[in-house]
């Protein structure tokens, strides 16, 4: 038998997450979210909740979609206008300005609340509904919002560690969360918000 992930020491700088209710098309492995391709030898993640419409950009280059979906097409787009608009490895704060105005043209089509990380850093881009919050030393309790249960982060992280949380509805009903603005990119390196 596995062993049960709560056992698992895992640690990642950045973790994607996409849980959902299939409302669209049918349910097969081809459009299981998030979507992951190569570019500049680092991979990259997506995922998207909304619905676009008539999102058909002519992809041209290397990035195809395998599934049917408006959110593997986003961002295959995606990808292909970033191989395009940077010749070499771009900074954090280039990708930032070039996928302010990448989700802004996506973002016509519909709603377009989408995360994307390339393991250095986590861009998010709310059209409707996003929400984060940052949690560093000295970690508390936070309690579900949904269900009786509190957890201590103090006992499962370091002093060093730094988390930034993004999600479509607050989970907590003791943190802070802060909204993000309709059409608004944000940032975040090593757990903490950036400068975008």
């Amino acid at each position: 038998m596995a062993p049960l992930i709560a056992h698992c020491p895992i640690k990642s700088r950045n973790v994607i997450s996409h849980i959902r209710k299939a409302t669209e098309g049918r349910v097969a492995l081809e459009t299981c979210r998030p979507f992951v391709r190569e570019l500049w030898g680092r991979y990259w993640v997506f995922a998207h909740n909304g619905d676009l419409k008539d999102v058909a950009p002519r992809l041209h280059g290397s990035f195809r979609p395998v599934g049917s979906t408006d959110s593997e097409r986003a961002f295959c787009w995606l990808m292909q206008e970033l191989a395009k608009s940077h010749a070499g490895v771009p900074s954090v704060q280039e990708l930032s300005i070039t996928l302010r105005e990448l989700t802004a043209q996506i973002a016509r089509h519909g709603t377009f609340n989408c995360l994307l990380s390339n393991g250095q850093a986590l861009w998010a881009h709310a059209s409707t509904s996003l929400y984060y919050v940052e949690r560093k030393h000295p970690f508390t309790h936070a309690t579900l919002s949904d269900e009786d249960v509190s957890v201590n982060f103090a006992e499962h992280t370091s002093p060093t560690d730094r988390i930034a949380v993004v999600v479509t509805a607050p989970l907590t009903s003791n943190e802070s969360w802060t909204a993000f603005a309709p059409g608004e990119l944000k940032v975040f390196v090593d757990g903490a918000l950036a400068r975008a």
